[in-house]
């Protein structure tokens, strides 16, 4: 234990400027060169934050919606501002006021008062989602080390088992509908939009439909040329049917199918809307190379990733619902898993 705090109260020779900011000699105008700097690229980022959600509210946005997005988007941006400059604010200043850098006043403390100071800026509702993200970031790096000095192995397509766990406890909790009581969080808001509001909870149990007596079909023949049209006409009647426990009103291929285009057409938006701000210098100064940067293989990725999470899960809920007779929220573990496969397409999420 002691030579642990040792090593954490360690002196380390070097100073701020050689540290933090090595083009300028002053720590103020190191902080506002950053601050400056970082105002356009947070503006952006969050505008078009601020504006997908918007779109995916699938509506037309009034007076009162327009200028909450914009108190939104300054909020935010302010927030990424304080957290970019607020580092080397303090980094300095630390080093100024105890005179010179240990361990634990290299980055650990001045990024702890920098990262508290910032998400006090951000709007409340974000905040979960911000903590989540940096969490997440945390422990991949904390994996990396451990795996590079040999404590840990990774295996193949480790990340997408745990993703899928995960998803599947969160779909769980949304078709139990605990999202709505005990377990309220701004992540349930964007499964919502992956997985539909047809597919939340909790069930409300249906009256039971009296069962049709069975049409009486004649036995295939496969020796006349009319068992193409039986087939065909079987394959109809499975295409268009519709299980009485299924929350949708549409035949269950086309609540798949149709499930899985919107947000296959989101994300590849997205990817694209992305790279057109985040180029915009090269776009104004004619740099910029549409087919080198929109039309290739990575530009689908997300989108590939989305619809293809959304088809799965809703085709295996219906299969499991035509299969069992009844709607229950453990549908949710196994359709989660299998849709999280997709996420080997876009690990990057």
């Amino acid at each position: 234990m002691t030579n642990a705090l040792s090593r954490f109260l360690t002196p380390v020779d070097c100073t701020c400027k050689d540290f933090n900011h090595p083009w300028t000699d002053s720590c103020v105008n190191a902080s506002v060169g950053v601050l400056m700097a970082a105002i356009p690229y947070s503006l952006r980022i969050y505008t078009m934050v601020y504006a997908l959600s918007l779109i995916m509210r699938h509506r037309i946005p009034h007076l009162a919606d327009l200028k909450r997005t914009l108190h939104g988007i300054l909020q935010s941006s302010a927030f990424l501002v304080s957290n970019s400059y607020s580092f080397i604010l303090f980094n300095c200043l630390l080093r100024r006021l105890i005179g010179r850098y240990y361990c634990a006043t290299v980055a650990f403390v001045p990024c702890f008062i920098s990262s508290f100071a910032s998400i006090l800026v951000e709007r409340p509702a974000r905040r979960p989602l911000l903590t989540l993200y940096v969490a997440n970031l945390a422990t991949e790096t904390l994996w990396h080390m451990a795996e590079t000095r040999g404590y840990v192995r990774s295996i193949a397509q480790g990340q997408a088992l745990i993703f899928g766990i995960s998803i599947s406890a969160l779909l769980y909790l949304y078709r139990l509908g605990l999202h709505k009581t005990t377990c309220k969080d701004s992540l349930f808001n964007i499964l919502r939009f992956f997985v539909g509001k047809t597919e939340e909870g909790p069930i409300v149990p249906k009256e039971p439909v009296a069962p049709t007596p069975p049409r009486s079909r004649a036995p295939l023949d496969f020796r006349s040329i009319n068992v193409l049209v039986q087939l065909y006409m079987r394959f109809l009647d499975a295409v268009k049917s519709r299980h009485h426990t299924c929350p949708h009103r549409d035949n269950c291929w086309r609540y798949a199918f149709v499930g899985g285009i919107k947000p296959f057409v989101g994300g590849v938006g997205l990817q694209v809307a992305l790279r057109l701000v985040m180029n915009l210098r090269k776009i104004v100064q004619m740099k910029f190379n549409v087919r080198k940067s929109i039309f290739n293989k990575q530009t689908l990725n997300l989108g590939i990733f989305l619809g293809c999470f959304s088809f799965i899960y809703k085709g295996v809920s219906c299969g499991l619902r035509h299969s069992f007779g009844r709607d229950d929220p453990l549908y949710a573990l196994p359709a989660g898993l299998l849709a999280s496969v997709s996420f080997t397409k876009y690990p990057d999420v």
